[in-house]
C-alpha cells in the first residue's frame, strides 16, 4: 500500500530504503486530500489497470486498504486478479462514473457504499446503481476465498487422487519397491 500510486502520491523519489515518512506528498494527488485517504471505495476512469498486468498492482491497492474499484470497463487480467485477491471490481456506465465524481467533488466526506450481495452501489442521496457479476465471484468474494482456499476444500479428493497415482507411478516418488 505504501508504493500504490508512488509516482503521483509523492514529490520526491522514492526507493525501498527511505522511509515513506521521510517522503514529500504531493498535496495535488487525490489520496493526499485528507477527505479521501482513508477511503476504501477507488472512483476509476476507463479501462482501469490497463498496463498493470502483474498482480503487485493489485496488492498495492488491497495493502492500501481499497476494497472495491468503480470503473466504466478494466483490462482483462487486472479485473482478474482483483477478484483473486478480495477486491471487488465493479462496472458502471460512464455516465454513472462521472456522477460519482461529481459527488465526491461536492461533497465533503461523500459516502458511498457498495453492497455485493444486491450488487447495487448507493450514493449518499440513496440513489441505488445497480451492477453485475458472475455469480461465482461474487460467492468467492462474498466468502472471502482465495484459489488456495478453494483448493482446501478438496483437500481430501487430492489426497486420495494422490495415493491412487503413486500407487500407478510409484518411480514419481522415488519409493520403487526391487
Amino acid at each position: 500500500g505504501g508504493w500504490l500510486f508512488d509516482d503521483w502520491r509523492y514529490l520526491d523519489s522514492g526507493d525501498i530504503e527511505t522511509p515513506l515518512q521521510s517522503r514529500r506528498p504531493n498535496p495535488e494527488f487525490v489520496l493526499n486530500d485528507p477527505r479521501y485517504r482513508s477511503g476504501r471505495i477507488l472512483l476509476a476512469r476507463e479501462n482501469f489497470g490497463c498496463g498493470s498486468s502483474r498482480e503487485h498492482a493489485v496488492w498495492a491497492l488491497r495493502d492500501y486498504g481499497v476494497r472495491a474499484v468503480i470503473a466504466p470497463s478494466f483490462a482483462d487480467i487486472f479485473y482478474n486478479n482483483c477478484t483473486k485477491n478480495g477486491i471487488l471490481p465493479v462496472v458502471v456506465a460512464e455516465e454513472q462514473i462521472d456522477r460519482l465524481f461529481e459527488l465526491a467533488s461536492a461533497e465533503k466526506g461523500a459516502v458511498l457504499e457498495v453492497n455485493l450481495e444486491s450488487c447495487v452501489v448507493r450514493t449518499a442521496d440513496g440513489k441505488a446503481i445497480p451492477f453485475t457479476i458472475e455469480d461465482a465471484i461474487r460467492e468467492r468474494l462474498l466468502r472471502g476465498e482465495d484459489d488456495i482456499s478453494i483448493t482446501l476444500r478438496d483437500k481430501q479428493l487430492i489426497a486420495e487422487f494422490e495415493r491412487a497415482w503413486h500407487k500407478q507411478a510409484p518411480w514419481l516418488t522415488n519409493k520403487v519397491s526391487g
